[in-house]
């Protein structure tokens, strides 16, 4: 059983058939999910340590490495049977669609700081930090979430199945491709014959010529033998 599978299996009974029916979106956020832990724990330590006087220095390179590790797990797990372009073009239209889900993530934000006006004075420090949570986090993270896995399956990675033609296969035969054949097949055996239109106008049916008699094989154009006493 993959990790994936595994997750599903400990989810609620009422999710899980909705789960079994879109794995690319689990693992899509079980990727996201280890990038925030990867991104986290190098800003963290960066900033501990020996970028502590340079913050936005160590979140730039944090979320450098998260990109590039989100990048290679999508391709690699998330999408890997997804493809159908060059990996550089593939990749420029990754990255550029990791830096809309950026700026995405940060409106939230900028609403209620701006909009809002969610910030001290204007009310307590303690809402100010719940409000930049739950636009930040929350909103953010769910509004970057939804846009990047829907532009990653439309333009990242555009065609199912593109890296495995096996699977693909198997997907027209358990998707009724061969028994939709079959019964297109029966019925153009079964239709009527076709009808043309005559001289006339009407429509005659067409009709399969009819075979020679035995006795009408001969070509009339032979000479007769002439029976002699």
């Amino acid at each position: 059983m993959s990790f994936a599978d595994a997750t599903i299996a400990r989810l609620p009974r009422s999710v899980r058939p909705f789960a079994e029916r879109h794995h690319e979106l689990i693992k899509f956020a079980i990727v996201g999910a280890s990038t925030f832990v990867v991104d986290s724990a190098i800003f963290y330590t960066l900033k501990l340590t020996i970028l502590e006087p340079k913050p936005v220095t160590a979140k730039i390179i944090a979320g450098i490495v998260a990109v590039i590790a989100s990048y290679i797990l999508n391709r690699e797990w998330s999408f890997r049977d997804r493809g159908g372009r060059e990996r550089h073009h593939e990749a420029l239209l990754f990255f550029g669609v990791s830096g809309v889900g950026v700026l995405l993530s940060m409106a939230p934000l900028w609403v209620s700081s701006y909009v809002l006006m969610l910030r001290v004075p204007m009310v307590t420090l303690m809402t100010e930090n719940i409000a930049d949570f739950i636009s930040a986090y929350v909103i953010g993270n769910l509004l970057q979430m939804a846009f990047r896995f829907w532009a990653f399956r439309r333009f990242v990675f555009p065609d199912e199945f593109a890296r495995n033609p096996e699977k693909a296969l198997e997907s027209t035969l358990t998707g009724g491709g061969i028994a939709k054949a079959l019964e297109d097949e029966f019925e153009l055996r079964n239709a009527a014959p076709a009808e043309a239109p005559g001289k006339n106008g009407t429509v005659t049916p067409l009709r399969r010529p009819r075979r020679p008699a035995p006795d009408q094989l001969g070509d009339s154009s032979d000479p007769k033998v002439s029976k002699t006493s």
